[in-house]
């Protein structure tokens, strides 16, 4: 065989082809499913076909309190957490802003109220302290705590490195606020 029949061999199989794939998406426009209101065979645990159009509740975030958890963190092992957050916080008296605030006295001080700091709108809408337990909630979760924060950090979920965490935080003050 010549190079020109094989030309029109090949050339057939991709026509070919081609027409297949048009009337694959024809069909496909032309013939639309129609989900079912409820299954045919209702299966126990199972939920219906139909989406629902309600928002699904909020969970609430359950988290372990931080009291007796501070009691047995340690501040040399929340510097070591403390790692994580060095990228866009420091830690010194004095010390820059960064992507995120100074954390200097953070501890027991009021939220978004960091000197020289451009908090977002989220942050300085939630108001109060940080105090332990605020902490707590907020570094388990930033985004659920406080939806619309510009902290990118997915939070600490181990409740022992999130309490030596915040023992370091207390650690980094003039006058560290007091345990709970």
């Amino acid at each position: 065989m010549s190079a020109f029949e094989w030309n029109k061999v090949i050339g057939a199989i991709l026509v070919a082809l081609l027409v297949i794939k048009v009337a694959d998406i024809a069909g496909d426009s032309l013939l639309h499913a129609k989900v079912p209101a409820s299954h045919a065979y209702p299966v126990e645990g199972v939920a219906s076909a139909k989406p629902s159009t309600t928002a699904p509740a909020k969970a609430e975030i359950k988290i372990a309190a931080i009291g007796p958890m501070l009691a047995a963190a340690s501040a040399d092992a929340g510097a070591k957490v403390a790692r994580k957050c060095a990228v866009c916080h420091s830690f010194d008296k004095g010390g820059p802003n960064k992507v995120g605030p100074g954390l200097w006295g953070s501890v027991g001080a009021d939220v978004a109220a960091h000197a020289g700091y451009s908090y977002s709108a989220a942050l300085k809408g939630k108001g109060g302290k940080w105090d332990y337990e605020a902490l707590n909630k907020f570094l388990y979760n930033p985004k659920a705590d406080v939806p619309g924060t510009r902290m990118g950090f997915t939070g600490i979920k181990n409740d022992a490195e999130r309490a030596a965490l915040i023992a370091y935080l207390r650690s980094r003050a003039d006058n560290p606020a007091p345990l709970p």
